[in-house]
């Protein structure tokens, strides 16, 4: 048919999860970044001016680390567990995939969502992200604190309020001093809360869990919420799945930045999967190879690295992941 002649029908559903995009404990340490204006280098996140210039154009390479892999898999189990409980997709409409670089691609597969157009997506992103969420909407506000009212299903409700309760229960098991002064409270209310962790947790259920601690109010209990809330967020490309035309990277096609595969595994092996062992594409074979600079890795159950201006003989995956990254060139 001519162009003219053809149309937009529709399109998956889809949610693209990249450590780029999330707040890592390894805090990108493995990352290198070269100002292009006047070379300045350094590691970690890329700034958004070169300290050196000012200048905003950089060199980026990147690392696949673990630590980063694993944060982008806990912001996929979220996602996920969003799409089932709270959207009502079946295991068999949901697929998700590792990327082959530094994240995971999550497909909905319906004809519910196939005709949705970029205005319906994103009101779905601003639910995954927790985009104006408003914790006084969600049984949180001061008429509800003063009434101590508050329903027992809640801690089990799928939608956000649930999603609410459960990280306060979370923050509240691991919370330390720091942390609720980062928050915005006062002395004597990081000290009532540390000290009575204990009844908090107890009342998480309770119709008075929000007067369960006498002089934490309702301002403070908002702070701490809000912050559960954000915790509970997913973590996406937001671009992506607003964007009815974007092409996405077909299955078991290799990613020109590692080397690895893209491959597909069920949802319910999500905690278990190693992207370092199912991911890997060529499992024969040496290649000998010039190491600039490359930091401590693992393929399968070998280790390697670190390495610096070194020359190394190693498995033909662990040499093609370090020419892809930019960190090492064959010798021939």
């Amino acid at each position: 048919a001519e162009m003219e002649e053809k149309g937009w029908l529709g399109a998956d559903l889809v949610f693209d999860i990249d450590a780029d995009h999330i707040p890592t404990s390894c805090g990108k340490v493995h990352d290198v970044w070269v100002c292009v204006d006047c070379g300045f280098s350094g590691r970690g996140v890329t700034p958004e001016k070169c300290p050196a210039c000012g200048g905003e154009r950089f060199k980026v390479k990147t690392w696949p680390c673990e630590v980063c892999l694993d944060s982008a898999k806990t912001e996929t189990v979220k996602l996920l567990d969003m799409l089932m409980q709270d959207f009502g997709f079946s295991k068999s409409e949901v697929h998700v995939f590792f990327s082959g670089h530094r994240g995971y691609h999550v497909q909905v597969e319906s004809e519910v969502v196939r005709t949705l157009d970029a205005f319906a997506r994103k009101e779905i992103v601003d639910y995954v992200c927790g985009l104006g969420i408003d914790v006084t909407f969600h049984g949180f506000d001061k008429r509800s604190w003063e009434a101590g009212y508050h329903e027992s299903s809640l801690y089990s409700n799928t939608g956000w309020r649930g999603r609410i309760l459960r990280g306060l229960h979370n923050f509240i098991v691991r919370v330390d001093e720091d942390k609720l002064y980062s928050l915005g409270l006062r002395k004597n209310v990081v000290r009532k809360i540390l000290e009575n962790k204990k009844v908090i947790l107890q009342n998480l259920n309770s119709p008075r869990f929000l007067r369960s601690v006498k002089g934490v109010g309702s301002e403070s209990w908002r702070k701490i919420l809000e912050y559960c809330a954000k915790l509970q967020s997913a973590k996406i490309d937001t671009v992506v799945t607003t964007d009815i035309h974007r092409l996405i990277r077909l299955v078991n096609t290799l990613h020109g930045k590692t080397g690895f595969k893209k491959v597909e595994f069920p949802v319910s092996t999500i905690e278990s999967f190693d992207p370092f062992k199912e991911a890997v594409a060529f499992k024969k074979g040496t290649a000998t190879v010039f190491v600039s600079d490359a930091p401590k890795f693992r393929i399968g159950d070998e280790e390697f690295g670190p390495y610096k201006n070194s020359k190394v003989e190693l498995p033909t995956a662990a040499a093609v992941l370090l020419i892809c990254k930019g960190r090492g060139e064959l010798v021939e």
